[in-house]
This record gives C-alpha cells, structure tokens and sequence, in this order.
C-alpha cells in the first residue's frame, strides 16, 4: 500500500506550492499587510526610539569626551607653555650667573697678575742693580787682573819687568773697544 503525503493530490501527482497557488493568494495578502504593520508599529514605536536614544547618547558621549579632551589639550597646552618659560628664565638665570662668574674671576685674575707683575719688577728692579753692581766690582777687578797679567806676559816675554803706566794705557785701550 502506497501511503501519500497530504500535499500530494490522490492520484499521485504533486499539487502547486502553497504560496504560489492562486487560490490563497487574497488571505496571503491579507496576513502579509497585517504582519507589515504589526512590525512596522513594532519598529516605529519600540526599537527605532530606543535605537535613536542610544545614537543620541553615544553622540552626547562623543561631544562630551571631545570637549574634554580639548579641555585637556588646552590645559597641556598652558603646562608646556608654562614649563617653556620657566626653562626660558632658567636659563637666562644661568648665564647671568655664568657672566657674572667670569667677570669675578677674570678681575680676581688681573688684580693677582698686577700684583704678580709688580712683584716681578721690584724682583728684577733688584736684580738689575745686583748684577749692576757685581759688574762694576768684577770690571774693576778685571781692570786689576789684566794689568797683572800683561805685565806678567810682557816680562816673561822680554825679560823684564814693563813700567805700571804703560801697562795700564795699554789696558785702558784694550778695554775701551
């Protein structure tokens, strides 16, 4: 025994599929605009509102966050500002203080080199007048000493002793170029 689903006709052949047969096509219809507008009162009075809430609330929550963060970017804004100046003081501070310490020191450095060079001077103010003097006493001992020693060449060369007064014109002479 055959046995026949219920969409299939008694002798066999399948019937027309159910949204396509034109007998049921006007309460086809009729349910489709029923469920249209259940569904579009649906979206229109429940999900639209709550979804244009929560773009409402997201846009407010943007314009917020950016408000702030301008907020926030003005205050950094102020800070570097702030720490650009202050940098800015402290290092004209700096250099003041730097100028000031060079100029200390160069006036200490002159004042110990005048005081230096003064000391140097009298030193060689003395030295001068010592050797001066040793000069005069080793020029008169020279004078001394060579008149010896010609008079000691001369005689041992001729024999004799020369005479003290042209030993001494001799001497003089000598000493003069």
């Amino acid at each position: 025994m055959a046995t026949n689903s219920h969409t299939e006709q008694p002798s066999g052949h399948k019937g027309v599929f159910p949204p396509f047969n034109p007998a049921t096509f006007a309460s086809q219809l009729f349910w489709l605009v029923i469920a249209f507008v259940l569904l579009y009162v649906l979206m229109a009075k429940v999900a639209l509102p709550r979804v244009g809430g929560i773009i409402e609330n997201r846009q407010k929550r943007i314009a917020d966050d950016v408000a702030e963060a301008g907020q926030l970017k003005q205050q950094s804004d102020e800070a570097v500002a702030a720490y650009e100046k202050a940098l800015a003081d402290a290092r004209a501070r700096a250099q003041a203080i730097a100028n000031e310490m060079r100029d200390k020191q160069a006036a200490a450095a002159d004042a110990a080199h005048k005081t230096l060079e003064g000391e140097l001077n009298v030193k060689l103010a003395e030295a001068e007048k010592s050797i001066a003097a040793t000069k005069t006493a080793a020029m008169a001992n020279v004078r001394a000493i060579a008149e010896d020693a010609a008079r000691a060449i001369v005689e041992r060369l001729i024999g004799k002793a020369p005479n003290d007064k042209a030993v001494a014109e001799a001497v003089a002479t000598v000493l003069k170029r």
